[in-house]
């Protein structure tokens, strides 16, 4: 329930390690545009106060963020995470005495948590960071420390169980903001792992049920969808887990052109054996070599770009392993199928007698562009490898919060999506335009209105028709300090429905 939720048949059964959104942008919190932050988002559809387990990591999988500084589509540098859950008090947790025996609770915790290390909390969740530069399993790996006291290990906070337990959670989750120390680079730099609200705007049920609704902007197109929080299904309603690095940019361009991309993957050991005397300790044995399961840059892309066959190789590949799929990118299937629904009622509405709606450049050099190559007045990289990655030319300075377009690079807002991808941007209304012709028509850079060069108005009849899924979003409704996401939902205490 997210830009890359269960969007492929074997991740449906690992949640996990189920990838959901990657956001990448020059960080726009005050003083801080020398740095470059990245949110990988994990485990979607978390319903607030979901216990008593709540939402911890998978300690046999590792997960990882991929930079690539030259355009070779090959990581330069990886920031790999791996998980540990310990339950305190020699394995037992929070214990009570009841009649004589000492007993471990059923539960996580037993009192009001407000401290890092709180002893009300019988389960801990901590994590390592390592840098890992060249190749992600044979490269050259180095610890990240805490820029504080050194230590290489570092505590995730616990889900927002509710009032009761944690009556400040921002307060006390952001006692796991570290400044880190990061190998080979003179500034510190950002971490925080946790679980925050869910910021992907979007109309999931009615979209997947074959677009039940008129995809335009009711405020310009008869019959459209009116733009509405109601529409949404995410924000406000669901958690997830985000892993937040912020960098410093010189520490990740290279040698490059300064336009980096990244994409997030997870990975877990190619062997799993069940234990039939399973405990806490010893639910199972893994072994074998890490094997990727699970991958995103840009949002949607195994949601509506890569056909069903395919999804799951699609989540296995690499960035260079990617020219084997770009017939879905080049010929795309998704405008062809809002065609078959929307062409007749467009006619019909309008008056029109478009043959086809679905843009008739093929094959989509504008979709390799955005998705592929990057675009070369805004995005590309020193070397231009077709690959799928999300791609950010840190030269460009970062907006303001309250000054962000949420259509991005495509409401003149160059520090926004397809240029990276900030909280605040609507990826889906930009993802729907995109696919349905918008970088055939001129697009405004600096003011100016610019054709790419990548097609023709004509290629694309409804290219520059206000395209939506009716599901609002701002960078005004997110944080305006690191991690950026905010504070996750709690269920408790509950809000009293209204009486009638």
């Amino acid at each position: 329930m997210a830009s890359s939720h269960r969007e492929a048949p074997n991740l449906t059964k690992m949640s996990k390690v189920d990838s959901t959104d990657l956001y990448m942008f020059r960080s726009y919190e005050p003083g801080r545009a020398a740095f470059v932050t990245l949110i990988a988002n994990f485990q979607p559809g978390q319903n607030p106060g979901d216990g008593p387990n709540y939402y911890t990591m998978d300690p046999d999988a590792i997960y990882e963020i991929h930079i690539d500084s030259d355009g070779d589509a090959k990581e330069d540098l990886t920031y790999q995470f791996k998980f540990t859950n310990t339950l305190r008090n020699g394995g037992k947790g929070i214990t009570l005495n009841i009649g004589g025996k000492e007993l471990p609770i059923a539960l996580r915790q037993a009192g009001q948590i407000t401290l890092a290390d709180d002893p009300d909390l019988g389960e801990v969740e901590d994590y390592t960071l390592t840098q890992i530069t060249g190749d992600r399993r044979s490269g050259t790996r180095a610890s990240v420390a805490n820029a504080t006291g050194g230590a290489t290990t570092f505590r995730k906070p616990f889900d927002n169980a509710g009032k009761k337990t944690l009556p400040d959670y921002p307060a006390y989750a952001n006692q796991y903001i570290y400044n880190i120390t990061v190998p080979g680079c003179a500034t510190p730099g950002r971490v925080f792992v946790g679980q925050r609200a869910e910021a992907f705007a979007v109309n999931i049920g009615p979209t997947f049920d074959l677009i039940n609704y008129v995809p335009i902007d009711g405020a310009s197109f008869p019959g459209g969808i009116t733009q509405s929080r109601d529409n949404d299904d995410l924000v406000g309603k669901k958690n997830v887990t985000s892993i937040a690095l912020e960098l410093p940019i010189s520490c990740v361009t290279g040698t490059g052109n300064g336009v980096i991309g990244a994409w997030q993957t997870a990975s877990l050991p190619q062997a799993r054996l069940l234990n039939p005397k399973a405990s806490y300790a010893s639910m199972s044995q893994s072994g074998g070599a890490y094997t990727q399961v699970s991958r995103l840059s840009a949002p949607l892309v195994n949601e509506l770009v890569i056909g069903l066959p395919q999804k799951d190789t699609f989540n296995a590949a690499k960035p260079t392993g990617d020219a084997a799929l770009a017939d879905y990118v080049t010929n795309p299937t998704f405008p062809a199928i809002v065609d078959l629904l929307f062409r007749a009622p467009i006619n019909a509405t309008l008056g029109t007698s478009f043959t086809n709606i679905a843009p008739s450049n093929l094959p989509r050099n504008d979709l390799v562009a955005a998705f592929l190559t990057g675009i070369k007045t805004l995005n590309q990289q020193k070397t231009v490898t077709a690959s799928e990655m999300m791609r950010l030319n840190t030269a460009i300075n970062p907006t303001p919060r309250d000054q962000q377009k949420t259509l991005g690079v495509a409401a003149d807002d160059l520090a926004g999506y397809p240029n990276g991808r900030r909280p605040g941007d609507d990826a889906v209304d930009l993802t729907l335009r995109v696919a349905m012709g918008r970088l055939c028509y001129p697009v405004p850079i600096n003011g100016v209105q610019t054709d790419l060069g990548l097609c023709k108005p004509a290629d694309a009849p409804v290219g520059n028709a206000p395209l939506t899924d009716g599901a609002p979003i701002s960078a005004t409704e997110f944080q305006n300090v690191f991690p950026y996401l905010n504070s996750p939902l709690s269920n408790s205490p509950r809000t009293a429905a209204p009486h009638s």
